[in-house]
């Protein structure tokens, strides 16, 4: 059984998604959920499914990323993950934190990578008029949003669409593109997953 801790910053919608795929039937069980942010109303959810909760607010810590990072590695490594799942985690990681968990360490992202790696995916899809858009869960590397693509879901981008109604729609399938993928990855097969 393949122990999963997912690192959150707000409401935690993926990390819902991912704990209660993972209440069942499943070749992993999730041991943390940790955040940045000690307000993140994903703490008290993930609370309520019985999962340990952490946070360790980054504020304090300026622009000193790898004295955060130091921080977050004790709950983190006290809880022993085999896979690290980032599920809306707003900080950008070091490369030597993501050297640490290399191969183990999962992100989702709101784009068909490689398109709109970073932020304001949406905006920038409809901007460019593409047709469609979607989502990636990927390995986590070094590089931002370039990692081994895992898994993606598309979405039709329609003519009545605005950034708000293009991320709902992306979500939803964001909820159900991370539990598939992690169930895969879990089991040890990185064989991509693609749902229409």
């Amino acid at each position: 059984m393949k122990r999963v801790a997912i690192l959150i910053s707000g409401g935690g919608s993926n990390m819902l998604a991912l704990v209660r795929d993972m209440l069942g039937e499943h070749p992993a069980r999730p041991v943390l959920v940790a955040s940045n942010d000690p307000k993140a109303a994903g703490l008290a959810r993930a609370a309520a499914l019985g999962v340990p909760v952490a946070a360790v607010d980054h504020r304090p810590f300026g622009k000193d990323r790898a004295a955060f990072e130091a921080a977050l590695l004790a709950p983190l490594l006290a809880s022993e993950p085999d896979i690290i799942c980032l599920a809306g985690f707003m900080r950008v990681l070091t490369p030597d934190f993501v050297q640490r968990f290399a191969g183990r360490m999962l992100n989702i992202h709101p784009s068909l990578l490689p398109k709109y790696p970073g932020l304001h995916t949406h905006s920038r899809a409809l901007a460019a008029g593409d047709a469609e858009a979607g989502c990636t869960v990927h390995e986590v590397t070094a590089d931002l949003d370039a990692g081994p693509i895992l898994g993606q879901a598309r979405v039709p981008i329609t003519a009545g669409d605005d950034e708000a109604s293009l991320a709902a729609r992306v979500l939803a399938q964001e909820h159900r593109l991370y539990p598939a993928v992690l169930r895969r990855f879990a089991a040890g097969d990185r064989t991509p997953v693609f749902l229409p």
